[in-house]
């Protein structure tokens, strides 16, 4: 008696114990339910498979190729046919005939006197600066000489334009003989006062800088003149005294010019069929196309682009940054791993009708009621791909017909369906395949079709004007091949 006695006092003890540690209250029960529910939804992530998303973009396939070409034109180096202090009448870039003023040599310099450029002026140099500063590349170092030159020649330009404009090369009405007399022909221009004036040998643009590229070919082009940072313009522009014989200008003589790139084995495989090219120009983002061809020098690849306008705009140029156009397709842009191909019944869209009260697309379908009596009933159904029927050559103008792409859970082969308009029937049973992407909008996986305009290893891009298609920013399940449609993903 007293052992079970001493069991009775025991029990109560321990229990209180276990209270004690463990707390047992709705507090931790509902701590505990918890706890175990974190357990499992851990478990449950580590052990399923992840269903990545993809946010349908707009675009090309890839990002066009860039390349800095080597510009070759016809041009000449035209020299002093003497001495003197050089002004100069035509603005660097201009385009002239061949009776147009160039510049004069006089046997004094003129006085120099302080001038202040106009607004207008300095605000073109501040752009200019502005916009080398933006677009330097520390790579190509050589570019900065050729800027101070250019900024430099402009400034003088500038001055001398301010100070002196090209009145002296047209008579006043009222200048007399005596002045007249004073304008004597000589070899390449004429005379005004003490002043000699030179013209343009012949019709062309032109600049006052040299860069020993002048008269070089694309047959006597080699592979080191691509070496920009040998490269060396030399500005032509200057106050001092000039002798017979030095060079003043540049003229380039022909509209017609070449660009030449250099090309790795893989590009030049790529571009080898083609017979033109679109180039996009960076310096302006202006583009125009051209005749392209693949020519080789000292044992390499180039791409040679024919041009027979536009030079005027890079004609200060002998480098210049360009983008080769070839991915002309544009759309919307998928991952492969997106793709999936679905089988639907094809139906006649003659054979389609409306409901009344929703004016849903659907189908009267034939059945028969308990007693066995004909009936028709209306199916409503969602539409995957509206397709236009193919026309032989002899029925190219008889009307366009299209069919329905429908989900094969909607009908049973050998389905009735019946035309309201015509009584026509039509037996359930052709089929036929879709390519598409599970849209996820709603949270649930979606048949969507696409139709495939250009594709690579990776990426296709697809048409954004597909009837019952993708539209941008849609989302899509990446890895289709995990996914079943109308399956709940979030």
């Amino acid at each position: 008696m007293d052992s079970q006695n001493k069991g009775k006092r025991r029990m109560p003890g321990i229990i209180a114990r276990i209270r004690k540690v463990f707390g047992l209250n709705i507090g931790t029960i509902m701590f505990g339910v918890l706890f175990v529910y974190m357990v499992f939804s851990a478990v449950l992530y580590l052990t399923t498979g992840h269903i990545e998303s993809y946010q349908v973009t707009s675009g090309p396939l890839s990002r066009n190729e860039t390349f800095t070409g080597l510009a070759i034109r016809e041009e000449t180096v035209c020299r002093a046919d003497s001495s003197g202090y050089i002004t100069y009448y035509t603005r660097e870039g201009n385009k002239i005939n061949s009776s147009g003023a160039v510049y004069g040599l006089s046997n004094t310099k003129q006085t120099e006197s302080s001038v202040t450029l106009t607004p207008e002026q300095l605000s073109r140099i501040r752009n200019d600066m502005m916009s080398f500063s933006k677009g330097f590349n520390p790579s190509k170092f050589n570019k900065t000489y050729s800027f101070k030159y250019e900024l430099s020649g402009n400034i003088l330009q500038y001055a001398e334009n301010s100070d002196q404009s090209t009145a002296p090369l047209t008579l006043d009405e009222n200048q007399n003989e005596e002045s007249e007399e004073q304008l004597k022909p000589v070899s390449s221009g004429f005379t005004l006062g003490n002043e000699t004036i030179s013209k343009a040998q012949s019709d062309g643009i032109i600049l006052y800088s040299t860069d020993n590229f002048e008269g070089k070919t694309v047959d006597t082009v080699k592979a080191e003149d691509f070496d920009q940072n040998s490269y060396h313009e030399t500005d032509l522009k200057t106050t001092d005294k000039v002798k017979a014989g030095d060079p003043i200008y540049t003229i380039i003589t022909d509209e017609r010019w070449s660009l030449l790139i250099p090309l790795s084995e893989k590009q030049a495989s790529k571009l080898k069929d083609r017979s033109t090219i679109r180039v996009k120009f960076l310096k302006d983002d202006m583009t125009q196309t051209g005749d392209f061809s693949v020519i080789k020098i000292e044992g390499t690849k180039y791409g040679k682009i024919d041009f027979n306008k536009g030079l005027i705009r890079y004609a200060s140029d002998r480098f210049l940054d360009i983008e080769l156009v070839t991915n002309t397709a544009v759309g919307l842009k998928i991952p492969l791993s997106s793709v999936v191909a679905k089988e639907f019944y094809v139906i006649p869209s003659t054979m389609a009708t409306t409901n009344g009260s929703s004016q849903e697309i659907g189908f009267m379908v034939a059945d028969k009621n308990k007693s066995g009596k004909d009936i028709q009933t209306f199916k409503n159904v969602n539409i995957y791909a509206k397709v236009e029927n193919e026309r032989s050559s002899s029925l190219l103008d008889s009307p366009v017909t299209y069919k329905y792409y429908v989900d094969k859970d909607s009908f049973k082969e050998g389905d009735a369906i019946i035309s309201p308009d015509t009584g026509k029937k039509y037996i359930v049973g052709e089929t036929d395949t879709l390519e598409g992407v599970y849209c996820i909008n709603k949270g649930y996986a979606v048949f969507r079709r696409i139709e495939i305009l250009d594709q690579n290893e990776e990426y296709a891009i697809v048409s954004k004007s597909t009837p019952y298609g993708l539209s941008r920013y849609d989302h899509i399940v990446k890895n289709a091949s995990k996914v079943k449609e109308e399956d709940i993903l979030y």
